[in-house]
């Protein structure tokens, strides 16, 4: 009775075992859905910005992956990089877009917003020291944007009063490229049709 006892005992504790191990299967788009807003959580505790259902993650990635990055004026890589070389190379790797290389040249490209209206990619420029924009960087929401400072790759504040006092527009590329977009379809369209 004892050896009967034990062999129950024994074949229990392997069934209790094994059921805490398994877990229910689950659906795999549940899983990345669940890995996905594991991400944006993680990227909205350390830039301070909550991110929804619609951010682009691609954005956040890029900005955490060359956050510390040192400022050199003139430079374009992990070694050193300014803002315009990082605004550009932002854009490029993000948006798969190619933008100019001068933060006042970048502001000739894009559809000026007020402050109150900017978004998530859109661009913010600023006059510091000059009377012309002499610096630009993206903005990430909750009024923080990334850029190449003179502290290096970072996140910033529009209410901190230093970049509060020297803000000057935000700035839509998106829409820009879009319309260009259109209409270089549309004179194809119109060549091919007269043809």
């Amino acid at each position: 009775m004892k050896k009967f006892t034990l062999i129950l005992f024994f074949a229990l504790s392997l069934v209790v075992v094994q059921a805490q191990t398994k877990t229910p299967a689950q659906p795999a788009d549940k899983g990345q859905d669940d890995q996905e807003n594991l991400v944006k959580d993680y990227f909205s505790q350390i830039m301070g910005v909550a991110l929804s259902t619609t951010s682009n993650v691609k954005l956040f990635q890029f900005v955490y992956d060359w956050i510390g990055t040192p400022y050199h004026f003139g430079g374009d890589s992990k070694k050193g990089i300014d803002c315009s070389a990082f605004t550009k190379e932002l854009y490029s790797k993000v948006f798969n877009l190619t933008i100019k290389r001068n933060s006042r040249e970048i502001f000739s490209m894009v559809t000026p917003i007020s402050r109150e209206d900017l978004k998530e990619g859109d661009l913010v420029f600023f006059k510091i020291h000059s009377r012309s924009i002499s610096h630009v960087g993206i903005y990430l929401g909750n009024n923080r944007f990334a850029h190449a400072s003179l502290r290096g790759v970072a996140i910033s504040s529009l209410d901190d009063e230093y970049y509060g006092r020297h803000f000057y527009k935000g700035g839509r590329l998106l829409d820009v490229f879009k319309k260009q977009l259109e209409d270089t379809s549309t004179d194809t369209n119109t060549a091919a049709g007269s043809q």
